[in-house]
């Protein structure tokens, strides 16, 4: 049987795994008990949703869109019966999350960037890109310091095990899953980089002399270099042994040696659990 490619992401207290018709979202609860939840993905009818490059944009939208409703059921499972939280709660804290990464990781490298090179366009795209990478990096490394972070980050590499295990089909047991790397070269950690890298490209190209189109255009132009970078992670994932892929993948491994942490065997069997579910469905039809 043809391995499914499957695909997902840490949420509050479990894993989301994602496969090509269906979503599980497994979650710790405090009785110690495991909640798992499975919906259908409702596919695109648009011919343009599959077309390469546009597919990309189609495909984060569906991803954040999947990862909100995730993150509720997680939020509310893993709270107990009298923390219920609701969408509006969830969706408030989502926004604030865009507008602090909008500030981190656009406006602060910009205003950097303006200050050392404004009248330079090469250097001021290479300054700001670099910039960039290295708030992410910096950002990463200290909220990995929180202790509720560091369980997300567990259950992120317990994500990544599972899938391995599945891919490697060598069984579906904590010791199976234990002898697998944390790190996935689909992960979309890899995603964030090849973004930053590729609109040192892009800006490269496209540059505005006044200072608010130029820095409009990072905003504006973000879906299209988040389409461009969907397809160089799809092409590194199915060339992932080539040595062509190789320097591609490389950085989003390294990096995940942030963002995923050895997980416990209680935080294995969530993702057990959810990739479980999700290939019941996808049998199920």
């Amino acid at each position: 049987m043809t391995k499914l490619h499957l695909g997902g992401q840490a949420v509050i207290e479990g894993v989301l795994i994602r496969s090509p018709h269906h979503y599980s979202v497994a979650v710790r609860k405090p009785d110690g008990s495991i909640s798992v939840k499975r919906e259908r993905i409702k596919s695109s009818k648009l011919q343009i949703a599959k077309v390469p490059f546009f597919r990309g944009v189609f495909a984060l939208w569906d991803t954040l869109d999947i990862g909100f409703r995730a993150l509720v059921y997680s939020a509310n499972e893993s709270s107990g019966e009298n923390e219920k939280l609701g969408k509006t709660e969830v969706f408030a804290t989502v926004g604030l999350s865009i507008l602090l990464a909008v500030a981190l990781f656009i406006a602060l490298p910009f205003y950097l960037s303006v200050l050392v090179a404004k009248n330079n366009s090469l250097l001021f795209n290479v300054i700001d890109g670099l910039l960039k990478a290295a708030v992410l990096v910096g950002y990463l490394f200290v909220i990995s310091l929180f202790p509720d972070v560091k369980v997300m980050f567990q259950y992120h590499g317990a994500e990544h095990m599972a899938i391995h295990s599945y891919e490697a089909g060598k069984g579906n047991t904590v010791k199976d899953i234990r002898r697998f790397k944390t790190m996935h070269p689909r992960c979309g950690t890899s995603f964030l980089l090849f973004v930053l890298l590729l609109g040192i490209i892009v800006f490269s190209v496209v540059h505005f002399e006044n200072l608010a189109l130029r820095f409009a255009s990072r905003i504006i132009l973000l879906p299209v270099i988040a389409a461009i970078s969907y397809e160089v992670l799809k092409f590194s994932a199915r060339h992932s042994e080539s040595l062509l892929a190789k320097p591609f993948i490389l950085p989003g491994i390294l990096l995940q040696k942030i963002t995923t942490k050895q997980p416990t065997d209680r935080q294995i069997e969530v993702a057990m659990a959810s990739v479980e579910d999700v290939l019941e469905g996808e049998k199920a039809g």
